[in-house]
């Protein structure tokens, strides 16, 4: 399939679980991909390659986008993946803690919107998927900083989607809430609450990295032409 042959995509967060496996399926599309993250990571796909970024950095933000508009010309597709958690009970949770979390999440998410979303504003268009959370939409316990970050997310992306397209470019913004994804990062929660998680979706288990990469990389085409400013769960049917 070619329905992102010669686009050009950034994804934040992008050597690992969600990010990684859009990643893949947006190459496997003709897409060519720069996955970013602060560690480095080899890639035997062809269409993939590695870029340095540390979204907290707004200038590390600044330097992505300049190394990729010099090699490549232009950017297409943005998808704003990057994200840590730091899960602690309110009582408990340092401010340290929490503003790291915000700092990665949702400031991160920030600074890159802002580097690039006027570039396509002003460039004809383009399309930016940013990752929230089923937790930004239904809190969770011991969760307050994570949940506080991806519900900005939602925000932000709404707002994006007005912003970006207010002159009549398209400029397409649109947000993707998961449920509880098998990554590396949910993998390290007990098994118990995993069976847990998976007894409160409607189809009875948790979901695989690919079923999200699958839909940001559709919401990247041009099949979803007419699809902006929206929030797409992606959770089998749970409701926190």
């Amino acid at each position: 399939m070619s329905l992102l042959k010669d686009k050009v995509a950034i994804i934040t967060g992008g050597t690992s679980g969600i990010g990684y496996a859009a990643a893949k399926i947006m190459a496997d599309q003709g897409a060519i991909v720069y996955a970013c993250a602060r560690h480095k990571k080899e890639f035997k796909e062809e269409n993939i390659r590695y870029h340095y970024l540390d979204v907290t950095d707004a200038e590390s933000c600044n330097q992505l986008y300049d190394d990729v508009i010099k090699e490549e010309g232009k950017i297409d597709i943005l998808v704003a993946d990057a994200g840590i958690t730091a899960d602690s009970l309110t009582v408990k949770m340092s401010e340290s803690d929490f503003d790291k979390v915000i700092a990665t999440n949702l400031k991160g998410t920030f600074h890159i919107v802002q580097k690039i979303g006027p570039y396509m504003e002003h460039n004809g268009g383009g399309s930016i998927i940013t990752v929230s959370s089923i937790v930004g939409e239904y809190g969770n316990i011991g969760q307050a900083n994570y949940a506080a970050s991806k519900a900005g997310v939602i925000g932000m992306s709404k707002s994006w989607a007005k912003e970006f397209s207010r002159k009549g470019v398209p400029v397409r913004v649109n947000c993707i809430a998961p449920g509880y994804i098998l990554t590396d990062m949910v993998k390290t929660v007990p098994q118990h609450l995993l069976d847990k998680f998976a007894g409160q979706t409607m189809l009875g288990r948790l979901g695989e990295p690919e079923e999200i990469g699958e839909v940001i990389a559709f919401l990247a085409s041009d099949r979803a032409s007419y699809i902006t400013g929206t929030v797409i769960d992606v959770n089998g049917g749970m409701r926190l």
